[in-house]
């Protein structure tokens, strides 16, 4: 059998998964370089839209933000990676060319007479790898897990000050081995976030979040709209163009997003 070559895509995982590979670094590095995330789309390439998805997902799974915005300087500010970002960049960078060394061995290995085919170990590979079409994911420890008659509510503190409230059934918990403390992931639907603007109004549904509108594409028929969260992270609702119009939304608004705890994901990594 000829010698085949493994070319590895590395993923960095955080406690509670994976949140960066490849296209995302050479975002972070093209931002770096242009100081701007419009202009660093094109180089990767990706859609404006797509990189700012991007930078959002990172930001909520990292422990701190690795991308900001710059404000002021000679052309009105711009977008910038921030201290750990930098560091983020230069870890992944040395700890891929290691890793592309190791499968080289693997390779080398897997062809001796004998051996399986490297072709086993790709399927393998790509047959536990996966991605959800979630825009919000957000990652962390357990707070808080109630029981009730037939489903439980279990809480996940994704940064200093938020919670998420997802509704499971009991043999999701037990299935999960969920426990205080433990790192999962939370993925919500951008369609089944809502959002409210008064602060008056009494809702229901159990996860409201507050933030600042900071970006709003319009679609043809819907519209994205982003709110930054106080800690740094992002929230994004998808709403029809009326809604827009009726809440009078426009960045820098002060906006709720509403979702109740059914439509929360959860996601755990052994």
């Amino acid at each position: 059998m000829k010698s085949q070559r493994m070319i590895g895509r590395l993923g960095v995982e955080l406690d509670a998964g994976n949140f960066l590979g490849d296209t995302r670094i050479r975002l972070l590095e093209a931002i770096e370089l242009c100081g701007s995330i419009s202009q660093a789309a094109k180089e990767v390439p990706l859609s404006y839209k797509a990189a700012w998805d991007a930078v959002d997902a990172m930001n909520n799974l990292a422990e701190q933000p690795l991308v900001e915005r710059a404000v002021g300087g000679r052309h009105g500010g711009g977008t910038v990676l921030t201290a750990y970002g930098k560091r983020l960049v230069s870890a992944y960078r040395a700890i891929e060319g290691e890793y592309q060394q190791a499968l080289d061995r693997v390779a080398a290995s897997l062809s001796k007479p004998g051996k399986e085919d490297a072709d086993d170990l790709r399927r393998l590979m790509r047959s536990v790898s996966f991605t959800t079409s979630a825009r919000n994911q957000f990652a962390g420890p357990v707070s808080s897990i109630r029981s009730g008659d037939v489903t439980y509510e279990v809480g996940i503190r994704f940064d200093g000050r938020n919670e998420i409230i997802a509704q499971i059934s009991a043999e999701s918990v037990e299935q999960m081995r969920l426990a205080i403390g433990r790192e999962v992931h939370a993925w919500v639907n951008s369609a089944a976030v809502i959002l409210a603007t008064d602060e008056s109004v009494r809702l229901s549904a159990r996860n409201q979040l507050w933030g600042e509108v900071s970006r709003i594409h319009v679609g043809p028929v819907a519209v994205d709209v982003v709110l930054a969260l106080p800690g740094g992270r992002t929230v994004s609702a998808i709403i029809t163009r009326e809604a827009l119009n009726e809440l009078e939304l426009v960045e820098g608004s002060r906006a709720c997003a509403v979702f109740k705890a059914a439509t929360v994901t959860l996601c755990a990594f052994d």
